[in-house]
């Protein structure tokens, strides 16, 4: 019996990811990526282009608060979307990039956001419709 490489695994496992299925992993991924905050700090991270510090962050984006913003931050380092990187001065000073495999989502992440300022006003047009048909 012939014994299977590492590399070879890892694309078996790759193949057997099926978001439409409820234990998938890729699903857990695909929850987070649908969160509004992760789209905007992605985005305004992005739009930078070069690191920020949190307060920088937080002011860019309207109503978030410390928490979600701290936890949003944590996730997506977590996922290898975001570095983190704390300068030992006084006080210390830490501030956040998007990474490679974060920029490569970002392209579809800010397509999302363009899309959704482009096409409020038809939307609403259609949410309008709808709550006067069914009222």
């Amino acid at each position: 019996m012939a014994t299977k490489t590492a590399a070879r695994r890892r694309a078996e496992a790759k193949m057997e990811y099926d978001v439409f299925l409820a234990q998938c992993k890729s699903r857990q991924l695909l929850d987070r990526l649908s969160d509004k905050w992760v789209t905007l700090v992605l985005c305004t991270l992005g739009d930078s282009g070069e690191s920020m510090r949190y307060s920088q962050i937080a002011r860019h984006i309207a109503g978030v608060s410390q928490k979600m913003l701290t936890q949003t931050l944590r996730s997506l380092e977590r996922d290898g979307l975001v570095t983190r990187t704390v300068t030992p001065t006084v006080p210390v000073t830490v501030d956040y990039a998007v990474t490679d495999l974060g920029r490569s989502l970002l392209v579809v992440v800010a397509q999302m956001k363009q899309w959704a300022e482009t096409h409020m006003d038809d939307v609403q047009v259609h949410r309008d419709d709808y709550d006067r048909r069914t009222a």
